[in-house]
């Protein structure tokens, strides 16, 4: 089916302009009220039984249309907390208590969910099955899936035979990606605080100095990937926060740190959170910190490897309705997110795949000759420069959207519906 066949001249500015209430409004992880309301109130439009709250403000719409697989969309809710800097005149609004922007896409996630989930239940004679539409909260803390599924998602909602994401990158808008294999890492966050003994900046000999103790380990972090991982193992230890003190005459009390480990297999994330423990523990013994330090494990991810056979089916379904020179692959990410956890449940099967949001002009006039070039030169995922072109990029968001569903619920119902 053409794309431009899904997306009615109405409904893509309803998109359009659900998507730039979202940018001005983002709202950080377990804290969605409003952009959940949002959600939730469209579904209820389009006909779906919409329950809210699962899991924190997750949202869940569900759509029967007869016998057939059942197929779960899932965007996320949550922004982050960066200041705007793109200068658009929709950028966000929040500024207080911290500034909060859209900086990852999940706003363009849900227009495009929210365009998929009116296109499908606008045209049901096309499908059979279930439709159940997943607005998750709390992904950038790595929490919101879990919270979902301890809440029941699965036994009050109904087990998917497939679940289906993607994800905004800087690609050319129009494009889609698709990988193989582990296609992002697993990844585990860790908060730290050291404790040192504060006083007077003046007699450094009398107090146990946290901030020179947070530093070292810092320093010493940095050496844990070559010493854990093997060279052909991928692996990124990145330690994000340090706070310490409130004035430059006063020694405090403590130092915190937050840090991130990303690998591609559990016993590599597992060895390097091993390691950070004792070259933490091993820092503040040579300091004589007076308590040993707090380390705790914040979060963890499950490396994300997509079902291949869905994968390839999906990818056709794309091919088919965009085109091939429009369908490319790409090398596995060290990003994480919390979207495997869905299908860590048998029988349950996923596909995930990357959506262009550069627009043309855009990408024209970034520096660099060949894509790799370009894509270190735009502004990344969680720049405050992060800039999707909606009108470039949501039709072919909630086209991948639709047409991958819809490949799904048309398949062998023998399998769960998800072999072509």
């Amino acid at each position: 089916m053409p794309t431009n066949d899904l997306l009615e001249k109405d409904l893509l500015e309803a998109v359009t302009t659900l998507y730039l209430d979202l940018h001005a409004h983002p709202e950080l992880s377990g804290a969605e009220a409003r952009t959940a309301g949002r959600l939730a109130a469209w579904l209820r439009k389009e006909g779906y039984h919409v329950a809210e709250n699962v899991g924190g403000h997750g949202v869940v719409g569900v759509l029967e249309n007869g016998d057939g697989p059942r197929v779960m969309l899932r965007a996320e809710l949550d922004a982050l907390p960066v200041g705007e800097r793109t200068g658009l005149p929709y950028a966000s609004r929040v500024t207080k208590p911290v500034p909060v922007m859209h900086a990852c896409g999940h706003d363009l996630h849900l227009a495009a969910l929210a365009g998929a989930a009116s296109v499908l239940a606008r045209d049901r004679a096309q499908w059979r099955g279930t439709v159940m539409v997943v607005g998750q909260p709390a992904e950038e803390t790595l929490l919101g899936a879990r919270a979902m599924l301890d809440d029941g998602l699965y036994e009050r909602f109904g087990r998917p035979d497939a679940v289906l994401a993607q994800h905004a990158t800087q690609l050319p808008a129009g494009m889609v990606a698709h990988g193989m294999g582990a296609i992002m890492a697993g990844s585990a966050a860790l908060d730290v605080v050291i404790h040192g003994s504060g006083g007077h900046a003046a007699q450094p000999h009398l107090c146990v100095d946290p901030v020179v103790t947070a530093a070292a380990t810092v320093l010493r972090l940095q050496s844990v990937v070559a010493a854990e991982t093997a060279p052909t193992e991928r692996a990124v230890l990145t330690v994000g926060r340090l706070h310490a003190g409130t004035r430059g005459n006063v020694i405090p009390d403590r130092a915190e740190l937050g840090l991130t480990i990303r690998a591609f297999s559990e016993s590599a994330v597992d060895r390097i959170v091993a390691a950070v423990e004792r070259v933490v523990r091993a820092e503040c013994a040579a300091t004589s910190c007076p308590k040993p330090p707090e380390i705790t494990v914040t979060a963890r991810s499950l490396v994300n490897v997509p079902d291949p056979e869905l994968t390839s089916t999906v990818r056709d379904a794309h091919v088919t309705a965009f085109g091939q020179e429009r369908v490319t692959a790409f090398a596995p990410l060290t990003a994480t997110e919390d979207f495997p956890l869905f299908a860590a449940v048998e029988g349950v099967r996923s596909a995930y795949w990357l959506l262009g949001i550069a627009g043309r002009r855009q990408w024209s006039e970034t520096p660099g000759t060949t894509t790799a070039e370009k894509l270190a030169s735009l502004p990344p995922n969680h720049s405050p420069r992060f800039a999707p072109n909606p009108a470039a990029s949501l039709p072919t968001g909630v086209g991948a959207m639709v047409t991958a569903a819809l490949r799904v619920l048309a398949g062998d119902q023998s399998d769960g519906g998800t072999r072509p």
